[in-house]
């Protein structure tokens, strides 16, 4: 074993870089001797001596999305938690909110005594191109905070140089959980979707193993896109953010005359949706029709329900939520900030501009793009009831007259875009009338948003690409665009002093 073993893969959310550079077999094996031994460390740093928690009763769950490097890194990753003595409850290939899913399952005692994980770990990269490749990591139903992952890399850099080289035989035990939750969805929602009529477009990704056949369990009439699991992901790249990878479910939801259109990422927590018109919703629109169905009965019962949101979606989001007597919060970009955040303000429901959506309503708190799907699918059966003749379109009209950007991905060697970031924000503080317009104040939560007098422009480093992405909000579309060639322009200047 590599005693200079490169560990930049390491992450704000989790560890992600392309496969055979930055993410290896040899890194996966460090890391899950790491990770176990941030769990021991975690579960007995209170304990008396008497009750300390012994490595061969840690149990963790491991599954793996598609991509064809995942069956290699899974094993090595699978090696390297066994080695220390613990435990492996072994997913196989299955969507990553199955493998949040397992640490609160029952399993059965005959697989694993006293019926629960301690954490899962996920072979994945999302939404990334299929040459990239990583790994989330969970600990106590908790997807790991930005310190907790800094932790873990300590821990398994150590473990390169440890002198401890005993290797020890945790035991493996096969499970297929895509039953239990398949049933579990089911208990939850019983035939709701009787009536309605979805496409589903899997992108060749793990949905494809649980999302059709639930839907249709459910009572919908659906029509498949792109079921069948395959790695090298033939048709388009699973990625619903992209606008180019939903044509063919546009087209397919008009041609059928669908409620709906639903999409996945590589990994199945990211939903993307399709309305009835065939056009697609940004994730602050989908957010709002979830908190209008969920907050409006809450606050007819004297509740004020918290609602997290980023920094990326519409003012027009915060704005009505707040109207309906909810609390809309902004937070930091990334699942793990907004799971950290939902928690903290004890938030019902919370979403990402990219799809995350993360329901503690009548759920677990984390994102899973396949329960999405079935609330938005409920969301239109309780409507149609009213009115059999409701478009989910027609919970979208706060957004009328106002005008938003697509998302604008600049790319940036990640080496310089904290130093670009901060150029960035002198030159904005340092000249106030840069856009033409008053600026009302300047958010630096996460990356920068500008608060003009009829909109926002922003710009924020992503945590998991080379890349800057910037939005733009304002109530024409003469100045949305002013905006966005405004900071854009600034941001091409900027980048070319550093690169």
């Amino acid at each position: 074993m590599s005693k200079t073993l490169d560990f930049r893969a390491f992450g704000k959310n989790d560890i992600r870089g392309i496969y055979g550079e930055d993410v290896t077999e040899e890194l996966f094996y460090y890391a899950g001797r790491g990770y176990v031994k941030y769990i021991v460390e975690n579960l007995n740093k209170d304990a008396e001596d008497k009750n300390k928690t012994d490595v061969k009763d840690v149990w963790v769950s491991v599954c793996m999305d598609v991509r064809t490097h995942s069956p290699s890194l899974t094993a090595s990753l699978i090696k390297g938690v066994t080695s220390t003595g613990a435990n492996v409850l072994d997913l196989g290939v299955a969507p990553t909110p199955l493998g949040y899913y397992s640490e609160f399952a029952q399993i059965p005692d005959n697989v694993i005594v006293k019926g629960r994980v301690n954490g899962a770990l996920i072979v994945t990269a999302s939404h990334n191109p299929s040459e990239y490749n990583g790994l989330k990591m969970t600990f106590n139903r908790a997807s790991l905070t930005e310190e907790q992952i800094k932790r873990v890399k300590e821990l398994s850099m150590a473990e390169v140089d440890s002198r401890d080289s005993a290797y020890r035989h945790g035991i493996i035990r096969k499970y297929n959980i895509i039953e239990q939750y398949s049933e579990n969805i089911i208990n939850k929602f019983a035939s709701i979707g009787k009536g309605i009529k979805v496409v589903t477009d899997c992108g060749n990704a793990t949905a494809g193993l649980v999302a059709p056949q639930l839907y249709k369990d459910l009572g919908c009439e659906v029509t498949e896109l792109f079921t069948e699991p395959d790695g090298t992901f033939p048709n388009h790249h699973p990625n619903p953010s992209d606008e180019k990878t939903l044509e063919t479910l546009k087209k397919k939801v008009v041609e059928e005359k669908a409620d709906i259109g639903i999409a996945f990422d590589g990994d199945s927590d990211r939903i993307g949706v399709v309305d009835s018109k065939g056009r697609s919703m940004t994730g602050d629109k989908l957010l709002l029709i979830y908190a209008t169905d969920i907050c409006i009965p809450l606050v007819r019962r004297g509740e004020k329900p918290a609602v997290v949101s980023e920094v990326k979606c519409s003012q027009v989001l915060y704005d009505t939520i707040n109207a309906m007597g909810g609390n809309a919060i902004m937070t930091k970009t990334g699942h793990g900030y907004i799971k950290a955040k939902m928690k903290e303000e004890n938030a019902i429901l919370a979403g990402e501009m990219s799809g995350h959506t993360f329901f503690r309503d009548r759920y677990y708190g984390f994102d899973d793009a396949i329960y999405a799907g079935c609330r938005i699918i409920e969301i239109i059966a309780k409507q149609k009831l009213n009115n059999p003749d409701f478009k989910i379109e027609d919970m979208l009209k706060p957004f009328d007259g106002v005008c938003t950007s697509k998302e604008v991905r600049f790319r940036c060697p990640n080496e310089f875009k904290k130093d670009v970031l901060e150029d960035m924000k002198k030159s904005v503080n340092n000249n106030p009338d840069l856009f033409g317009t008053k600026i009302k104040d300047i958010i630096t939560l996460d990356g920068m948003r500008i608060i003009l007098e009829d909109g926002f422009a922003m710009i924020r480093q992503s945590n998991t690409e080379p890349v800057f992405t910037l939005r733009f909000e304002a109530k024409s579309e003469k100045n949305c665009k002013h905006y966005e060639d405004t900071l854009v322009d600034l941001l091409d200047k900027t980048v070319k002093k550093y690169c």
